[in-house]
């Protein structure tokens, strides 16, 4: 036992020598196990026992053996402690590519954010729009589709995009593609091959942004955000040509990068002969301030404008758009074709009728007012229960981020309630490269019925309260 507490101090002690040892054991036992360095049936030492030979806090390693129980890293049996876990995929072969961590769908409370209301999908007037869609199709529609998407959509959408978000488009600038990563892996291919290697993103930001550019072959180079958005003196003090902005609506900050910034941000990309890319996320769910319209709309030659239905309607339709830039459009066409030879005709052509018929639209003014009742229900449920946690980026969007007390550590907060309680948030710390801003919870107010959200909200007081 010596022997094997030896090489637990050799291993995890560095990564507790630091101002969040909590997050550094995580990190360090994940990678080991992913490494197969620490392997299946391993038998870590109790949290008592591993918090007094490393010098941290009992809850420190508490929280940590939970967060990655909750991911499958971990198993935890009563009476014979908690061991590593067991592989439930092929090994991989390359240490450098990302896993995608798994997700639950066993909540009790599902509070992250990501989803809209699946409930509200419009189940059917989207088949009635689909099976008119198909009619309309000849046969020669049931062959290989154009890669860069059925030119009646294309239409439709550059049509739209001009009139809700101030896009500047016609149907040959648009590319259909699967989602925002799609479109983001046509994108960065098309860089690579014009010599970009590093890309500003935003800090905070997307978790997996950094890792889809880094299996791209593109470093992630991150840059603090403040309340008027992207700072723009720091991006132009890295070596980027290239950056990923949620201009309108920051994720997961929800602050709107200011006309200053934008002004600012264009003149960067004209420095440089750089590249702007606009990821429009949520662009049509705006509550307390009118929206902003796209950056795209100032410099259409600088900028690479992305959206997607997976807030609006359902990510399974894993429908999206990228509007580009002359200089990457046929690259990025090319990347499509080879990449998924197009996207699937009959969703398009269902799309396209529901864009041309309205359908989008009355979807959109039935949503809007919906999710601003679940937000207000939300934010009564935040104040009456928890006072003290402060709400932060409420005006528009689906999520919104909860600045917790200064004494919370937010990584064990979030592992608490996921492991123990069933309740499903995202620690701010996990969307940061280095030291958070405050400690904090990223939350998702559309999945829930408004009429859950106090008993929610006074679970989540309960449990933090006992811990």
């Amino acid at each position: 036992m010596e022997e094997t507490w030896s090489t637990f101090r050799e291993l995890l002690l560095p990564a507790v020598d630091g101002t969040r040892p909590g997050r550094g054991l995580e990190r360090t036992l994940r990678d080991e196990i992913r490494a197969d360095r620490l392997h299946a049936g391993t038998r870590l030492p109790s949290s008592r026992d591993m918090a007094g030979q490393l010098g941290v806090a009992r809850g420190t390693v508490s929280a940590a053996y939970d967060q990655l129980v909750a991911e499958g890293y971990l198993v935890a049996q009563r009476g014979s402690g908690t061991r590593v876990a067991p592989p439930t995929a092929p090994e991989r072969t390359d240490d450098s590519a990302p896993t995608p961590t798994a997700r639950r769908g066993s909540w009790r409370y599902n509070l992250g954010p990501g989803l809209p209301s699946l409930a509200a999908f419009p189940r059917s007037a989207w088949l009635a729009s689909v099976r008119a869609g198909m009619a309309e199709l000849p046969d020669a529609g049931l062959g290989y589709p154009d890669p860069a998407g059925l030119p009646g959509l294309r239409a439709e959408l550059a049509k739209y995009l001009g009139r809700v978000r101030a896009v500047v488009a016609g149907a040959d600038d648009v590319i259909v593609t699967h989602g925002t990563f799609d479109a983001f892996g046509l994108l960065f291919h098309s860089m690579r091959t014009q010599g970009h290697r590093h890309v500003a993103v935003e800090d905070p930001g997307g978790p997996d942004l950094a890792e889809l550019l880094r299996f791209h072959g593109l470093a992630p180079v991150h840059v603090p955000v403040d309340n008027d958005g992207l700072r723009v003196d720091a991006l132009a003090r890295t070596n980027c040509r290239a950056v990923v902005v949620t201009a309108a609506h920051q994720y997961p900050l929800g602050v709107a990068l200011s006309p200053e910034r934008r002004r600012g941000l264009l003149e960067w990309a004209g420095a440089v002969d750089g590249l702007v890319i606009e990821d429009d996320y949520d662009a049509e769910y705006r509550y307390d301030r009118a929206a902003l319209g796209s950056v795209q709309g100032i410099d259409p030659g600088r900028v690479a404008y992305v959206g997607t239905v997976s807030k609006t309607l359902a990510p399974a339709l894993r429908l999206g758009w990228l509007v580009a830039p002359p200089a990457l459009r046929a690259e990025a066409v090319i990347a499509k074709w080879f990449g998924s030879r197009g996207c699937g005709t009959f969703e398009q052509a269902g799309f396209e009728h529901f864009l041309r018929t309205g359908g989008y639209d009355r979807h959109l003014r039935s949503t809007r007012p919906e999710y601003r009742r679940r937000r207000d229900a939300f934010l009564a449920a935040l104040a009456k229960h928890l006072p003290d946690w402060e709400p932060i980026g409420i005006d528009a969007g689906l999520h919104l981020v909860i600045r917790l007390p200064a004494s919370y550590a937010d990584a064990e907060v979030a592992a608490l309630l996921e492991s123990r309680h069933q309740i499903h948030l995202a620690a701010l710390s996990s969307y940061t490269s280095g030291e958070p801003l405050f400690p904090g919870v990223v939350t998702g107010f559309a999945a829930l019925r408004p009429d859950r959200f106090d008993e929610a909200i006074a679970a989540v007081a309960a449990a933090v309260k006992a811990a």
